[in-house]
C-alpha cells in the first residue's frame, strides 16, 4: 500500500517563495545591465579596409559677358555717320495756273549716329537700341529753279532684338531682328509743299543695319562660348586642397556635360554648363593627376544646375576615444576595484574596449585581469557627437567582483563616452569654402559653398575614426564678372 503524500511544512514553503523572490530580482539585474558573453580570447585587431570617399556630383560653369563690354564691342564696328544723302530728284511736279512745272532738286545731308549701343537682356532675349539724327537740303537743280529751296531734320531709333542660341558646333548665334521708327518724317518742303526725302535716306539706313547685324554676329562669336566651356572643363579636372591639417584633397572627375541655355538680365549675358561626374576627397598627399578629356557633346537635359556634394571626413584618433574612456570611468563611484590600463582599437567593424582591472587591495602595478567590451559606434549629426552606442561585454574572468564592476563600467561608458566633433567639422567646413572660392587661371574663377552634411559612413580604420560627412552646397566656375 503506497502511502498518501505529505505537504510540504510552512517553513519550506517560505524558503521556496524567497527563492523564487531572489531569481526574480536577478534577472531584473541582468536585463537592466548589459549582455555578457563569457569567452578567452582578446578580440583580433582588424581595422576597417579604407574605401573611396567619392560620390556623384554637378558643377555648374557659368560663362558670363557683360552686355555693356559686348555693346562696346559692337559699337566699334559702327561708324558716326550712318549715310550721306547726294542725290538729284524730281522734287517739283505741280501744276500752276496753265502751267505744269517739273523741277529736279539736288538733295544733300546725312544721317549720323548720336547716342552709344545700349544692350540688355529679359529672359532669353537681348534688346539693343540706337539713336539716329538726319538733317538734308535741296535746292533747284539749274538756274531758272534755282530759288527752289527747302530743308529738313529728323529723329529715329533703331531697335534690335536678338535670340542668343548655342548651336550645335558650339558657336554663339544671335538670331536678330531690328527696326526703326521715324520721331520726325523726313520732309523737304518745297514751294508749300513736301516732298518724301524717305526713299532716299532709308536704302542707306537700312544697308547701316545690315552691318550692324554683322557686327553684332562677329562680336558673338568673338565670345568664343564654346571655348569656355572647354576652359572651364579643363580647370574642373584641377585638384583642389580643402584642408591643411591633415591635407584634404579634393578631386573632381567631370563626365559629361549639359547646357542650360543662354539666359540674359539687365547687365549680363551668360550661358550655363552642369557638368557631371565623380567628387572624390583623399587625406593625406595630393592625388595624382587625372588625365583630362575632351569636353563631350553637350546634352540639353539639366536638372539642378550647380548643386554640389562632396564628402568631408572627420577624423578621431583612438588614443582621443582612449582618453574620454578613462575620463568617464575616473568618473564613476568608486569600487572595491580599478582600472589599471585602457586599451581602444578596432576589430571587425566594432570598436574594443579593453580594461585591466586589479583588486584594490592588490598594490602590484602589474596585477589585474584583462576585459574586453565591444561597441558598434553611432554619431548624431544634428547634435555633432560621437558615441559608443550598445556596449557587449567579453571577459575570461570568473570572479564575480569583477564581473559587478564590469558590468557597472559598461554602463557607465554607454552614458557618457561621447565625443563632440562639432569643432572639427566647422574648421574643415569654413577651410572648404574658403578654398572653394578661389581665382583661376585664363579668366576663370571658382566660387563655393557647403552648408548642410548627412552622415555618409563611419570606418574604424588603423589610423583612427573616421567619420565620412556628405556635404553639399553649390560651386560654380565662372567667367567674366
Amino acid at each position: 500500500m503506497i502511502p498518501p503524500l505529505r505537504t510540504c511544512r510552512p517553513e519550506y514553503d517560505s524558503i521556496a517563495s524567497t527563492s523564487r523572490a531572489g531569481l526574480a530580482r536577478l534577472a531584473a539585474l541582468a536585463l537592466a545591465l548589459p549582455s555578457i558573453a563569457f569567452g578567452a580570447e582578446k578580440p583580433a585587431l582588424s581595422p576597417d579596409t579604407a574605401t573611396p570617399l567619392a560620390t556623384t556630383s554637378r558643377i555648374s560653369a557659368t560663362v558670363e559677358f557683360g552686355l555693356p563690354a559686348l555693346a562696346a564691342a559692337i559699337e566699334r564696328d559702327i561708324p558716326k555717320r550712318l549715310a550721306t544723302i547726294d542725290e538729284r530728284v524730281n522734287c517739283v511736279h505741280r501744276r500752276v495756273f496753265i502751267f505744269r512745272i517739273n523741277a529736279n532738286c539736288d538733295v544733300w545731308g546725312f544721317v549720323d549716329r548720336t547716342s552709344p549701343v545700349s544692350l540688355y537682356g529679359r529672359g532669353d532675349r537681348v534688346f539693343g537700341a540706337v539713336s539716329i539724327y538726319g538733317a538734308a537740303e535741296g535746292q533747284g537743280a539749274n538756274r531758272f529753279t534755282a530759288r527752289i529751296r527747302g530743308d529738313t531734320e529728323a529723329r529715329a531709333t533703331i531697335e534690335v532684338e536678338a535670340r542668343p542660341e548655342l548651336r550645335r558646333d558650339g558657336s554663339l548665334q544671335l538670331n536678330i531682328s531690328d527696326s526703326f521708327h521715324w520721331s520726325e518724317h523726313p520732309y523737304l518742303h518745297v514751294l508749300g509743299r513736301e516732298f518724301d526725302l524717305a526713299p532716299y535716306v532709308e536704302p542707306n539706313i537700312r544697308t547701316q543695319l545690315g552691318r550692324i547685324r554683322s557686327r553684332a554676329l562677329a562680336a558673338a562669336r568673338a565670345l568664343d562660348l564654346h571655348g569656355k566651356a572647354e576652359t572651364a572643363w579643363r580647370h574642373a579636372f584641377e585638384p583642389v586642397k580643402l584642408a591643411e591639417d591633415p591635407p584634404v584633397w579634393l578631386q573632381l572627375t567631370p563626365q559629361s556635360a549639359a547646357f542650360a541655355g543662354v539666359r540674359a538680365n539687365a547687365k549680363l549675358l551668360w550661358g550655363s554648363l552642369e557638368l557631371v561626374g565623380s567628387a572624390e576627397t583623399v587625406i593625406g598627399q595630393q592625388p595624382p593627376a587625372v588625365a583630362v578629356t575632351a569636353l563631350p557633346p553637350l546634352g540639353t537635359a539639366v536638372a539642378e544646375p550647380g548643386t554640389f556634394d562632396v564628402i568631408l571626413p572627420v577624423r578621431i584618433n583612438y588614443d582621443t576615444l582612449k582618453d574620454k574612456v578613462s575620463q568617464a570611468i575616473a568618473a564613476a563611484p568608486a569600487q572595491d576595484t580599478s582600472v589599471r590600463e585602457v586599451q581602444v582599437y578596432p576589430s571587425s567593424g566594432k570598436l574594443v574596449i579593453g580594461l585591466r582591472l586589479a583588486k584594490n587591495p592588490d598594490t602590484d602595478s602589474s596585477a589585474g585581469q584583462w576585459t574586453y567590451l565591444s561597441a558598434t559606434p553611432t554619431v548624431d549629426t544634428n547634435a555633432r557627437t560621437f558615441s559608443l552606442g550598445e556596449i557587449d561585454l567579453t571577459t575570461s574572468s570568473d570572479d564575480s567582483q569583477i564581473r559587478s564592476a564590469v558590468q557597472q563600467l559598461a554602463a557607465q561608458l554607454k552614458n557618457v563616452a561621447n565625443l563632440d566633433y562639432g569643432i572639427s567639422y566647422q574648421n574643415l567646413l569654413m577651410a572648404a569654402n574658403e578654398r572653394l572660392t578661389r581665382p583661376l587661371k585664363d579668366g576663370f574663377r571658382m566660387e563655393g559653398r557647403l552648408d548642410s552634411a548627412r552622415l555618409e559612413k563611419v570606418q574604424l580604420l588603423s589610423e583612427g575614426i573616421l567619420i565620412a560627412l556628405h556635404a553639399s552646397g553649390g560651386l560654380k566656375i565662372l567667367y567674366g564678372l
